[in-house]
């Protein structure tokens, strides 16, 4: 079993310091980056709070958390990761001021392992350093990309140059005005094994034939300045060099891209979800309706009580999976990894939805961060992967050997012992 409290030495250090910046200089800012964004003057700019506050958090230290190279990142295991991705996940700016913001960090992890020498000097060294921000292409509008053999966007070689042609969507920060290069997902060799026919190309933003169609909007929110567009790629050439890994590989890479990446996202969901509790509590004891405060009534005590079990219960299953890919990999703790992404989104949306209800009508509006942060935690639902097909590879993999589940691991173990 796990141990559930946090870590100790370098990492329980850093996490003292990520939660005292988080108190004391981010959530302070939120107010004034939101009304950044909301003018429709500026909010597809850069906000220089978020710049200068960047600037900070790199001079203590607090940057490139999620990268377990003690050379470019932190030097921390996923579980030791675990505990400030959920103190990030709190406030929906921090991620970026510490420069661990989806998809980039997916983009640096992929770069890291897979990236050619050439690769990590241009795209590599300023992602780590903050001066430039990326895009992950990959779902696409004319197919299932929840079955991700589906993907159809081609990768054709002429020459010296891969002519990419097809359209995505979906595209999380390839609005960004520093969005200088996406990591595109592509079939390369139709008649290669179904996990054989893709690769993952490099795309600078600038190259001829890429173009933005539209921004799109979840549940009306626009997520500026990052956005979510929709790309179409017309006859749009690359050097072969751009090709990241072997041809065919793109799947593998995909792979070991999404397991710590899951994790993350869960451990911020569960940040996001504790401050929602944080702030129904807050909301019961103050709120008086029907002559006595909302805390007195069955319904708020039942919301609370089990949105807090909930939380719990999900961040420690997220730990586990956590410990698991440490110590064993990608591959023995898929399933686990498959339990969290079906889990703490879904316990992420009911305990936001509770927060909302307490809140009445000023849970749904702008004066709280309640709404916005439901529309992320139900778009996680989708987001590598839904939650049907995770349940459906879950159950798949338990019926295979009924030892993979837990329970029975551990009895094996202890026999063992």
């Amino acid at each position: 079993m796990i141990d559930p409290r946090p870590g100790t030495g370098h990492a329980d250090l850093l996490q003292q310091r990520l939660a005292a910046f988080m108190t004391e200089r981010v959530l302070p800012a939120e107010a004034e980056i939101a009304a950044w964004h909301a003018d429709s003057a500026t909010r597809w700019q850069v906000c220089p709070r978020v710049e200068s506050l960047k600037q900070e958090a790199r001079s203590q230290g607090l940057w490139n958390l999620f990268l377990p190279d003690a050379e470019h990142g932190a030097g921390l295991s996923v579980r030791d990761y675990a505990p400030l991705a959920e103190l990030m996940g709190r406030s929906l700016i921090a991620p970026e001021l510490f420069n661990c913001n989806a998809p980039d960090t997916g983009n640096m992890e992929v770069l890291h392992l897979f990236g050619s020498a050439e690769q990590k000097q241009r795209w590599l060294g300023p992602l780590l350093a903050g001066e430039i921000r990326s895009g992950f292409a990959m779902t696409e509008p004319d197919v299932a990309s929840s079955d991700a053999t589906n993907i159809a966007l081609r990768i054709d070689r002429d020459g010296d140059e891969l002519v990419l042609n097809g359209r995505k969507w979906w595209t999380t920060g390839a609005s960004h005005p520093d969005c200088t290069v996406l990591i595109v997902m592509g079939l390369i060799d139709p008649d290669a094994a179904a996990h054989a026919r893709h690769s993952m190309v490099l795309v600078p933003m600038d190259t001829p034939g890429v173009r933005v169609v539209r921004p799109l909007t979840v549940f009306g929110y626009d997520d500026a300045p990052y956005g979510h567009a929709e790309l179409a790629f017309d006859n749009v050439r690359v050097p072969t060099q751009n090709l990241i890994g072997a041809p065919g590989s793109g799947f593998a890479i995909a792979q070991a891209r999404l397991g710590p990446g899951r994790i993350h996202h869960c451990m911020r969901l569960i940040g996001l979800a504790q401050r929602a509790l944080e702030l129904m509590i807050d909301r019961a004891r103050s709120r008086v309706a029907f002559g006595q405060p909302l805390g007195r009534h069955g319904m708020a005590q039942e919301a609370i009580a089990l949105s807090r079990c909930e939380i719990e219960q999900a961040r420690l299953l997220t730990l586990q999976a956590a410990a698991e890919l440490d110590s064993a990999g990608n591959k023995a703790a898929k399933d686990l990894i498959g339990m969290i992404k079906i889990v703490a989104p879904s316990m992420a949306c009911r305990v936001l939805d509770r927060a909302m209800q307490l809140h009445g009508g000023l849970g749904l509006s702008e004066d709280r961060f309640l709404a916005q942060a439901y529309a992320g935690a139900r778009s996680l639902r989708l987001a590598d992967g839904p939650d049907q097909v995770h349940i459906a590879a879950l159950a798949r993999s338990m019926l295979k050997s009924r030892d993979s589940g837990i329970g029975n691991r551990d009895s094996e173990r202890s026999k063992s012992e």
